[in-house]
């Protein structure tokens, strides 16, 4: 059982790490260093903008309202639908919705944040400066 723990808190530890990265144009300076070197630099620019006080991601309340509300609807109706054809409806449509809810809230927790823009920018011009050509973000 503390196996099976360790690999799911494994699991969502590389999901909360991944994130939102710079694209770049496959210009001559990114052929001839190649993307391991890319990779290093655009982590070396990200440290740099961290280090000079730039988020490097933010998540709203808002979105979490959102995302678990959403849940909550889809798991409603569906809760209902299933519910009606063993005669509960209503119960259904309970645990339905509070299924719902726990998956909206945990798909906004375990998604990426977004960079800020002072983040993004600060990023970019590093990465210009270093020869690349950021493109966007993803």
């Amino acid at each position: 059982m503390k196996w099976q723990a360790l690999v799911l808190l494994g699991l969502v530890t590389a999901v909360a790490c991944a994130g939102p990265r710079p694209i770049l144009y496959p210009n001559d300076h990114l052929k001839a260093v190649g993307q391991a070197a890319a990779d290093q630099d655009i982590g070396e620019c990200r440290a740099m903008a961290e280090g000079a006080g730039t988020a490097p991601g933010e998540k709203s309340g808002t979105e979490a309202v959102g995302s678990t509300a959403v849940g909550a609807g889809v798991g409603a109706a569906t809760g209902a639908v299933g519910g009606a054809v063993v005669g509960a409806a209503g119960r259904g449509s309970a645990i339905g919705a509070a299924s719902g809810a726990t998956a909206g809230f945990l798909r906004w927790l375990l998604a990426p944040s977004k960079p800020t823009e002072a983040h993004m920018r600060f990023v970019n011009r590093c990465l210009e400066e270093r020869g690349y050509e950021p493109v966007g973000w993803e």
